[in-house]
């Protein structure tokens, strides 16, 4: 583990169907590409502290596969006790039935036409229920590892961290899992961080879990590519305790990256955290 040194919301709330950990549960284990027999679930506690957000734009070759991830994990042979209260898909406008096959799985759909990885992730955060005191944020795209997120919400609750950190960087990746331009803006990105913030991070990566109340005491407000960049500059601010862990990449699953995808997207994302970064540092 990597101890960071960085010690130094109103959205719009769609249409949602809201369904809850055990239901979740209950769909995935009928589902035929999911093997788990339902019984398997009978002695697991979810207890409900951890909302899990996993913001979507036409995912729809990836999201089944996912939730399905998901409940596995839960299996009392493999990670077991995963304490959800929500799993929470937010369709970021997509034009494909991402949100109809997230609501097969038995997730809860909260629909945000208004494009924006950060305008998702704060329709998200709006739909998170008072008793979630943890909110996780994992990518829907395959990517991240669902195994692994019992491991990213441990330090918390174990009142060791206020916000965890998944680096792709400090992580086991897939080859081509992250591409060129994405290494070399991580690599820029963080240094200018530590530069301007004194905050050493390795990654940007969305794979991270916070505590509500220091999620709250932040105030989140990016609505597009500055989304990750802003909360670890303002968890450095706000002096929160940061740990950064590795985290295994994988490939998308299926369909293309809305950013790393193309030029223009890595481009756009470069500048939008660039522009975080100095925003931050001239406003203070």
């Amino acid at each position: 583990m990597v101890l960071s040194t960085c010690l130094p919301t109103s959205t719009a709330r769609g249409p949602r169907a809201t369904v809850n950990s055990a239901e979740f549960v209950r769909r995935a284990a009928n589902l035929e590409s999911t093997t788990v027999p339902a019984a398997s679930y009978d002695a697991i506690v979810m207890a409900p502290r951890v909302a899990l957000i996993l913001p979507a734009l036409d995912e729809e070759q990836n999201v089944a596969a996912m939730l399905d991830e998901l409940a596995r994990a839960t299996q009392p042979d493999g990670l077991p006790g995963l304490a959800l209260a929500q799993i929470i898909v937010v369709d970021n406008g997509s034009t494909d039935r991402t949100a109809a096959v997230a609501r097969e799985r038995g997730a809860q759909v909260v629909l945000e036409p208004r494009r924006g990885y950060g305008q998702a992730c704060l329709a998200g955060i709006a739909a998170v229920e008072p008793q979630a005191d943890i909110i996780a944020f994992m990518d829907a795209d395959g990517s991240d590892d669902p195994a692994e997120l019992s491991r990213l919400i441990a330090p918390i609750e174990r009142g060791e961290a206020d916000l965890v950190l998944g680096s792709r960087v400090l992580g086991q990746r897939e080859t081509g899992s992250l591409t060129p331009q994405q290494q070399f803006g991580n690599l820029l990105a963080t240094f200018l961080m530590r530069v301007f913030y004194g905050a050493r991070f390795t990654d940007l990566g969305p794979f991270r879990a916070i505590r509500r109340d220091a999620l709250d005491r932040i105030g989140m407000r990016d609505t597009n590519f500055g989304w990750t960049t802003e909360m670890q500059i303002k968890a450095a601010q706000h002096r929160l305790r940061i740990l950064e862990i590795p985290a295994r990449h994988r490939r998308r699953r299926g369909g293309k990256s809305k950013i790393a995808g193309s030029i223009r997207g890595s481009l756009l994302a470069a500048a939008k955290i660039i522009w975080t970064i100095l925003r931050y540092r001239l406003s203070n």
